[in-house]
């Protein structure tokens, strides 16, 4: 049975790292002693140690053991074996491009559907999609493909923000990007906002935290979806 959470930020404004979701962590990792991270996307450029230790030192406060997926002479071997899998934000396009070129995609999908338990933030959450094509990174590198786990029926994108009706910025909002989108993929994509995650339990998708998601299905009017609603049905 899938178990997964699936955050659209891993830091909330003022907090520290993870903060907000530790509780809801210390209950999702209960039976994990280490949790392999993945530190593929690497925010802001810095090295695959530096962000572990920076996720090691957050799960301490939970009596977790980090271990860097990087410092394994076998990635594939790795995830099969692991108790969790923790993967961070950073830039999607450099993490999936990595996924693959460590041929870890298909074995961490696989390992996700059998049931290991699962944290994604940010980037880590984009690729829990069926493609990664609704992030809002940048395409500093080109990946083999854009398809990704598909451990959810649809696409995410993380860190939704709303039209500034004051504002005088003149570019296209997500909103915009995500009709984008759906000119020419029918993938319902879900606006999460920040502070906002989902709690994936087998078929169950519940969106947990205090605010709306905004759900956008092709040629439909977008939907507002209040917390605690299960997005089970965009399985059909």
């Amino acid at each position: 049975m899938k178990n997964l959470i699936i955050a659209s930020t891993s830091t909330l404004h003022g907090g520290d790292y993870l903060d907000y979701l530790l509780p809801t962590l210390e209950q999702h990792f209960v039976n994990c002693e280490t949790i392999i991270f993945i530190p593929y996307a690497r925010p802001g450029g810095i090295s695959h140690d530096e962000y572990t230790e920076k996720v090691r030192s957050a799960f301490s406060k939970l009596g977790k053991k980090i271990v860097g997926l990087h410092t394994f002479e076998n990635p594939v071997k790795a995830i099969q074996s692991a108790q969790g899998i923790f993967t961070g934000g950073g830039n999607t396009f450099l993490l999936v491009t990595q996924l693959y070129q460590n041929n870890v995609m298909e074995v961490l999908s696989k390992v996700i559907e059998n049931g290991i338990p699962y944290l994604g933030c940010s980037a880590g959450s984009n690729i829990t999609g069926i493609s990664m094509q609704t992030t809002n990174d940048m395409p500093i590198i080109y990946p083999p493909s854009f398809k990704t786990l598909g451990a959810i029926p649809f696409n995410l994108n993380p860190h939704y923000l709303d039209a500034d009706l004051q504002s005088k910025h003149m570019g296209e909002t997500r909103e915009t990007r995500i009709k984008e989108f759906h000119a020419f993929n029918s993938t319902p994509v879900l606006g999460l906002r920040e502070g906002s995650w989902l709690d994936v339990k087998g078929s169950s998708i519940i969106l947990r935290g205090m605010l709306t998601a905004r759900l956008f299905r092709q040629n439909q009017i977008p939907e507002e979806l209040i917390p605690e609603t299960d997005l089970f049905f965009l399985e059909q």
